[in-house]
């Protein structure tokens, strides 16, 4: 028999410790409201909201409520966009989109551009005609940090309960195959947990590792969520290992200076001095 759900159990070693609930909400309509949307997949499943759950929303859901969709025929590709489309191989009007989402383009591959956009290195700034209607193109959602925390006030009012909100999109790992959970923001939790004041199993101090907490819990909604036909937009994950609190995260916030990036640092001297 069909069901609308996955369920997915991560176990430690002497207990099961994570659950999650991939809800299938199919085709979400531009304007929608998405807690009713996600009331609705909730109940056909018979899974409430409790303390400390946290619900991970792709971000083209939220988008489709924000109405973030581009006509691609309404765009007029101004000379750059011109330039930029026939150099990555890209539809002139997609690349206008790109040049008006980015906060930077570093330069790009066929079919892609690589963009800095919100504090996070992405293609094409987030600009996407997959899983859009024909002739448009999805763009991320507008004013996240607003929009999250709104959002989550929203969920605790109808509930009463206390619990996160965290925004995935499809992310892109330097030199690997395929794309990956990417948090674009969270509310509710903290994004990365510090281990630099304690020590290894061998005792030594632990001097640079941070934890990204926010990119593994959208990792594992990611892999539940797809790339394709699923319609799975919504997972709800619970006993999740997060420390609440009542802060929102958007991408600038979970973002380190660029020349303490082993990537961006490394280019940046390369390109500064020519030396590694």
């Amino acid at each position: 028999m069909e069901t609308n759900s996955f369920w997915c159990p991560f176990y430690t070693e002497d207990e099961l410790s994570v659950e999650l609930f991939a809800l299938r909400v199919g085709k979400v309509e531009a304007g929608a409201d998405l807690l009713v949307v996600i009331n609705h997949a909730l109940e056909a499943e018979g899974l409430q909201l409790e303390e400390g759950d946290v619900l991970a929303l792709a971000s083209k859901v939220v988008s489709y409520s924000q109405k973030r969709l581009a006509k691609l025929s309404d765009i007029k590709p101004s000379v750059k966009a011109k330039k930029l489309a026939k150099k990555y191989l890209l539809k002139s009007e997609l690349a206008e989109l790109v040049l008006r989402e980015a906060d930077h383009i570093y330069g790009g591959v066929d079919r892609a551009v690589l963009t800095l956009k919100d504090g996070m290195l992405v293609p094409n700034a987030g600009v996407d005609v997959k899983n859009a209607p024909e002739g448009f193109a999805v763009l991320w959602p507008a004013g996240l940090k607003e929009w999250i925390s709104e959002f989550r006030e929203k969920v605790k009012r109808r509930t009463g309960k206390r619990m996160g909100v965290l925004v995935v999109d499809s992310g892109l790992v330097p030199l690997r195959v395929g794309t990956s959970g990417l948090a674009l923001a969270c509310a509710g939790f903290k994004p990365t947990r510090d281990h630099r004041s304690e020590k290894d199993l061998f005792g030594r101090p632990i001097v640079m590792t941070r934890h990204n907490v926010a990119d593994d819990l959208a990792g594992a909604a990611h892999l539940l969520m797809g790339e394709s036909t699923e319609k799975t937009p919504v997972v709800l994950v619970k006993h999740a290992p997060v420390e609440l609190d009542d802060d929102v995260y958007v991408g600038a916030d979970m973002m380190m200076p660029m020349d303490e990036c082993l990537f961006m640092g490394t280019f940046q001297r390369h390109r500064d001095h020519g030396r590694a």
